[in-house]
């Protein structure tokens, strides 16, 4: 599903992340951990060109999305990002967040965009909050919608980045709830955390990152019980 290939970015004189090869399947749920600053979310942001990559190459189904010709705004359709601040538009109403991406973009009828706009509410526990405006909203509902919206898009894989950093420690379970459903029905993710006991959870492989790369990776049972490498011990050893 994501392959990428000596994967470079540098700002100016630093170099964050330093030739990353790695293959995610399809219905693999990544977990990618480390301490502040290795790198991890300039990972997130190359993979959907939010941040250009220096250099190397990025594959999604197949498709070179660093390629002159490559049709990147259909690529980038597969794939949904939820940040950790959001994102919501907040002049708009909950139902209309999750609208107008699907309407505009998709080319959809406004029924059936609201249609399963509506059954996405539902599915993260919010149907009751359509009418409302995003400061109507306490942080974990702010993202539960912010998920709702990138499913409406219909992506293949979706990237979470710290996505419960911004919560308080009450609303954190009710998100991760949401990400641990789409986990077991298939969903392809890839999502930055420093919740560890989630991610031991919920990941089928852990990336840890450190040192502008995947320094070690493999599933949460080693990489929490018996990392291979000295820093990943001192990583989990410390949190």
């Amino acid at each position: 599903m994501i392959k990428t290939v000596q994967l470079e970015k540098r700002f100016g004189d630093l170099t964050v992340l330093k030739g990353i090869d790695v293959e995610i399947g399809k219905g693999e749920v990544i977990a990618v951990i480390g301490p502040s600053g290795t790198g991890k979310s300039t990972f997130l942001r190359c993979l959907n060109l939010l941040e250009e990559p220096s250099g190397g190459k990025i594959f999604i189904d197949g498709v070179d999305i660093l390629d002159k010709n490559a049709d990147v705004p259909k690529v980038r359709q597969k794939m949904g990002m939820v940040f950790q601040s959001f994102n919501l538009f907040h002049h708009l109403s909950v139902l209309d967040n999750l609208t107008i991406g699907p309407c505009k973009l998709l080319g959809r009828d406004r029924s059936e965009a609201e249609r399963k706009a509506i059954e996405l509410l539902k599915m993260v526990g919010l149907a009751e909050k359509a009418a409302s405006f995003a400061d109507e909203l306490s942080g974990g509902q702010k993202q539960r919608v912010a998920i709702a919206r990138c499913l409406s898009m219909d992506p293949e894989v979706i990237l979470f980045d710290e996505p419960t950093s911004a919560l308080d420690p009450t609303m954190v379970s009710e998100v991760l709830a949401v990400i641990r459903r789409l986990a077991k029905e298939g969903m392809t993710m890839v999502i930055v955390t420093h919740e560890m006991d989630f991610a031991r959870d919920v990941a089928s492989r852990i990336f840890y990152m450190d040192e502008g790369g995947i320094y070690e990776e493999g599933p949460p049972r080693q990489i929490f019980e018996t990392p291979q490498r000295e820093k990943t011990r001192a990583f989990v050893n410390r949190v």
